[in-house]
């Protein structure tokens, strides 16, 4: 090799080097830390749900964990009722915790393979905008929907959460809450103002709730956003619980005093028939008796 060349050699190591940074980003170093411990939560579940029933010992070695790491981390799961620990051998076990998530999770796939089959007619019947919403903590979160076929389409998209407040699908999912269960919920929503009409305190909400409850339906009247209007009814589990709201929404513009009864009659028929394919007895009659309009 030329002197030349091997100079160059030289004195590009040195360059590449110094190109790598000496202190990693303090974001890139909190996200990556964040990782490893969501990482080593999980492992620790699975390890002790393919046990059984486990000590500290036998997980910090089974996982190449320190036992204080371990311990830190089956602590936090005992405070959250994931996991607990038996008195007189020390060694951990699942809670039903658990279960309760995935139950939830097998719940809302099926609600949502047996809600398209209705919201399709009714989408076609209206040619509006369909969604179905759940409770999710503070707020409805959307886990399907059905596009309107018209230009003028509602701020909206599955997995976005919306007030409680201001939709009609929250409030029909609170008007089905025994009362202080639902007021407790209220106590820890912020009442944002999305429009001049939104409701705006935990009292005003709570005085409309019977009232949605005995006709069956909930309204949202430009409460959410400014031109719109959405109708939703209530979605009942085998156990008689309201675990979803299935609603219309469309423009004040679009909306007569017909039109309003028309769309909530294809959303009760669409509720009931929604609800006896999970396992509503109550309703189960009701919705085999429906009549859909062409």
């Amino acid at each position: 090799m030329a002197a030349t060349d091997k100079l160059k050699t030289t004195a590009a190591a040195p360059r590449k080097r110094a190109a790598a940074p000496l202190v990693p980003d303090a974001d890139t170093a909190d996200k990556g830390e964040s990782l490893s411990s969501i990482a080593r939560v999980f492992a620790i579940l699975g390890a002790i749900g393919d046990s059984g029933q486990i000590g500290i010992s036998e997980l910090s070695q089974r996982l190449s964990l320190s036992k204080t790491t371990v311990h830190r981390v089956l602590q936090t799961l005992k405070a959250l009722g994931y996991v607990t620990q038996e008195v007189e051998t020390e060694r951990y076990h699942l809670t039903i915790r658990l279960f309760e998530l995935g139950a939830k999770a097998l719940e809302s796939v099926d609600l949502v393979r047996e809600a398209d089959i209705e919201m399709r007619r009714i989408a076609g019947a209206t040619r509006e905008a369909v969604h179905l919403g759940t409770f999710d903590e503070d707020a409805i979160i959307y886990i399907h929907k059905i596009d309107a076929d018209y230009g003028l389409r509602m701020q909206s998209r599955i997995g976005r959460r919306n007030p409680l407040h201001s939709t009609a699908i929250g409030k029909v999912l609170l008007a089905w809450m025994e009362p202080a269960e639902a007021r407790e919920v209220l106590s820890h929503i912020e009442f944002r103002k999305s429009t001049a009409k939104t409701l705006s305190s935990a009292d005003a909400v709570m005085s409309i709730l019977p009232q949605v409850r005995a006709q069956g339906f909930g309204e949202d009247i430009e409460e959410q956003e400014e031109g719109l209007r959405c109708l939703a009814v209530p979605v009942f589990d085998r156990f008689g619980r309201v675990i979803a709201g299935l609603s219309v929404s469309f423009p004040t513009m679009r909306c007569g005093a017909d039109t309003k009864l028309h769309y909530v009659a294809l959303l009760k028929a669409a509720g009931a028939a929604v609800s006896a394919r999970l396992g509503y007895r109550e309703v189960a009659q009701v919705a085999a008796e429906v009549t859909h309009p062409e």
